[in-house]
């Protein structure tokens, strides 16, 4: 059988080439023209399937973070469940750094964004956080993991031992960063979010003891 001379599209494939794209060259290098030249398409092919550009990123944004694991809040162990959030919201934003304006701009009306915040809220009012803390621990947590997925410390510091020596004495081991960054990068998210839910239990315990008004 004789091959299509054009090539058979469909959503997955154009997600697929889409994220491909926007790894390699930025959310900015993303366009349906450019997808298209991508695909061997003509860009009005790709219109039949996504009548927009941010349509289609949405989907791809969704199928990025469809691992994100919420499933720890349905048991009533907000500690346990927003560990696994964090973690694996951090693994999908390190995955495709350049997507982090569309993940991390809120649910907006995105389905799956949306039935992750409602499992996290919900979770943790059902565990006994009023629902303003609930609010604030949610955004507090995105926080943390935003600033760890963004940028990195260790990679902040010149390899140049010449750099720091002589004139910066606290920093002598300072060029040696870089070349273990993502290990101490790791390691510093996992510290600060320990540090964090060490924080958060002291004050559920100060809130669970205070009467309602």
């Amino acid at each position: 059988m004789a091959r299509p001379k054009t090539p058979i599209l469909s959503r997955p494939a154009i997600r697929r080439a889409a994220l491909s794209l926007i790894d390699r060259d930025g959310l900015d290098g993303l366009s349906m023209r450019k997808l298209a030249q991508e695909l061997d398409v003509r860009a009005a092919s790709l219109y039949s399937h996504y009548r927009t550009k941010e349509e289609l990123l949405i989907e791809v944004a969704d199928e990025v973070t469809e691992g994100i694991d919420v499933s720890g809040f349905g048991g009533g162990d907000w500690r346990g469940g927003l560990t696994a959030w964090a973690r694996s919201y951090r693994d999908a934003i390190t995955a495709h750094p350049n997507l982090l304006p569309v993940i991390a701009a809120g649910p907006g009306r995105r389905e799956e964004a949306l039935r992750r915040a409602d499992a996290i809220h919900g979770g943790l009012v059902g565990a006994g956080w009023p629902p303003r803390y609930a609010t604030m621990i949610g955004a507090s947590t995105k926080y943390l993991i935003l600033g760890s997925a963004t940028s990195s410390f260790a990679r902040g510091f010149d390899d140049d031992v010449r750099v720091y020596r002589d004139r910066y004495p606290n920093l002598s081991q300072a060029h040696r960063l870089a070349e273990h960054a993502a290990e101490i990068d790791e390691d510093s998210f996992e510290l600060a979010l320990s540090a964090f839910l060490d924080g958060l239990t002291g004050v559920y315990e100060k809130v669970r003891s205070t009467p309602e008004d």
